[in-house]
């Protein structure tokens, strides 16, 4: 094996403070940078043999793909898409579920110029109906398990704009079976001409109000993801990564793609349909996972399913991101594992903002310090930046006419909603925090979730922190309702743990126990109990509805 432990290199910069901590990054790129061939098949020319994914599912096969392997499949993808008329700059959908299949194909995408749009299965016909639409799709490639295809065949009814359909895992009549064209095609590709300024991939974001959005990023966006992989996920090349995401969504791209094999690292794919914590924490154990990262729920799960019964002393490094993380979580988890919870926090329209990156000492529950690529600030209603301990919007603060490596091109054919997010060189992300004095971030929630409670200003997310540590308490969503005197008060909308019932003196004792454990101004005067919490189909709170409903 050839040594490529400083490969990422090649792409950035590097400088670290007296702890060991990054402290500068600086990425490298010229005018026609392009993962697919200046990652992937470098590597595959440099070390063919080196693992770079392995891959299972729930019905016990195992494959494993070395990076030659990937540099092939993708070229011959890339061959049978050109075939079929697929062209730079045309926008593919993928909805894939965690099929190895998407790797071949993205790649793919990425070195002929196509646009990628990774798709979640839980779309419905109406979903990608929309998606279709909004975005002019061009072709698509889905999976025929579940209702997927079928789906996929309702909107297609409706939407003439398909020059070709791709089916993984058979073919129905109409498409073209993809595991089966695939073997026909050339696994030599001549480079394509494609810029760094292409867009390179697009998501849709789930937003928890109106039409999800169209974020779009160019090539950089794969170089930036270097410090995901490399100083904050703490992937070594010799370690096997796990991150929890179907590639349907943005984590996908944060935790299993981009950074990851940047970094030379290996892969670990579970192809599942429901998540189950038992079978996961026996994957974690039978594999010798040694790095994972999830959403806090997922631990939440590991936690109440007990992991006392599981080897998992192969792990060695976890992280977070997804939503914030209740200390509980933390705490309890450093109590099974020993490991601490490394919190990072990000969007689909940028790649890591803030984080614990390694060599750092994290504050439980705090988001971290700035990552050394943004200029990070908080900044009140006007875009003054706030002191230590005040609570402002987390943005972005951008050179004029400079591109930002690794922050989105804008929205998709939606320069007004650009400009709303996007003015005065700062990016705003709609969320809010504080900052301490040691300048860790601690998230307080969105711009519009902000409670206003007789001169006080109150996040939802301490209040849910705070019940979430109560033992009846599943899940929690903190709105506010309007107040004829103090204008707004707390409300706090619960699901109940099973063996607990809703009542009166349940009620009295989760508000006293919001009391004793922070100021006593905050506590949820409202409480509602109810069987589940509206969701986003990314399984965000929303909020929004909840407030929509309390105001009918």
């Amino acid at each position: 094996m050839k040594d490529l432990q400083n490969f990422y290199q090649n792409f950035c910069k590097v400088e670290f403070d007296e702890n060991g901590v990054l402290s500068f990054f600086e990425p490298v790129f010229d005018d026609h940078y392009n993962f697919g061939y200046d990652v992937i098949d470098k590597i595959a020319e440099l070390d063919p043999d080196r693992p770079a994914m392995l891959w299972c599912n729930e019905q016990g096969e195992e494959k494993t793909f070395t990076y030659a392997d990937m540099s092939r499949y993708s070229n011959m993808a890339a061959n049978m898409f050109l075939k079929n008329g697929i062209q730079r700059g045309d926008r593919v959908m993928l909805i894939l579920k965690r099929h190895y299949e998407f790797w071949f194909s993205i790649l793919a995408l990425h070195k002929i110029g196509a646009i990628a749009i990774p798709a979640t299965n839980l779309l419905t016909k109406k979903d990608i109906l929309y998606r279709f639409k909004a975005a002019d799709v061009k072709s698509i490639l889905c999976t025929r398990d579940g209702e997927v295809s079928e789906h996929v065949e309702q909107a297609c009814a409706e939407y003439d704009g398909l020059v070709c359909k791709f089916m993984v895992h058979g073919g129905d009549e109409g498409w073209i079976d993809f595991g089966a064209a695939l073997e026909s095609y050339s696994d030599r590709l001549d480079r394509q001409e494609t810029d760094v300024t292409d867009g390179m991939l697009l998501y849709f974001t789930s937003g928890t109000t109106g039409q999800p959005k169209m974020v779009l990023h160019d090539h950089t966006y794969a170089i930036a993801h270097i410090i995901t992989a490399k100083f904050w996920q703490n992937i070594p090349q010799d370690g096997l990564h796990l991150t929890l995401s179907e590639t349907g969504w943005g984590k996908a791209a944060w935790g299993k793609l981009y950074g990851q094999w940047t970094a030379g690292a290996c892969i670990f794919v579970y192809d599942f349909d429901k998540f189950q914590p038992a079978d996961l924490l026996r994957i974690i154990e039978q594999h010798g996972i040694t790095s994972f990262c999830a959403p806090p729920t997922i631990f939440r799960f590991f936690i109440k399913e007990g992991m006392a019964d599981y080897d998992l002393s192969t792990l060695k490094y976890t992280t977070i991101a997804g939503e914030a993380l209740n200390p509980e979580v933390y705490n309890r988890f450093k109590e099974f594992t020993g490991l601490q919870l490394m919190e990072g926090f990000g969007q689909t329209e940028t790649t890591l903002l803030l984080a614990n990156l390694v060599g750092s000492t994290p504050k439980p529950g705090s988001m971290g310090k700035p990552s050394p690529l943004y200029n990070v600030v908080l900044v009140d209603e006007d875009g003054n930046e706030v002191n230590p301990g005040e609570v402002g919007e987390i943005c972005v603060r951008t050179e004029p006419g400079k591109k930002q490596v690794g922050l989105f091109m804008g929205y998709y054919r939606d320069q007004e909603k650009t400009n709303e997010a996007w003015h005065d060189n700062l990016y705003h992300t709609g969320d809010t925090a504080w900052k301490d004095e040691d300048g860790y971030f601690w998230y307080v929630g969105r711009t519009d979730d902000v409670i206003k409670s007789s001169g006080y200003r109150i996040g939802p997310f301490e209040i849910e922190s705070v019940l979430m540590e109560h033992p009846s308490v599943l899940e929690c969503a903190i709105t506010a309702v309007p107040d004829p005197i103090r204008g707004q008060v707390v409300k706090a909308t619960i699901v109940l743990t099973s063996g607990y019932t809703a009542s009166e003196e349940l009620k009295k004792e989760l508000q006293n126990y919001v009391k004793k454990q922070t100021a006593p101004y905050k506590y949820p005067r409202v409480v509602e109990f109810v069987a589940e919490l509206p969701k986003t189909i990314s399984g965000k709170i929303r909020r929004v509805q909840i407030r929509d409903q309390d105001s009918q």
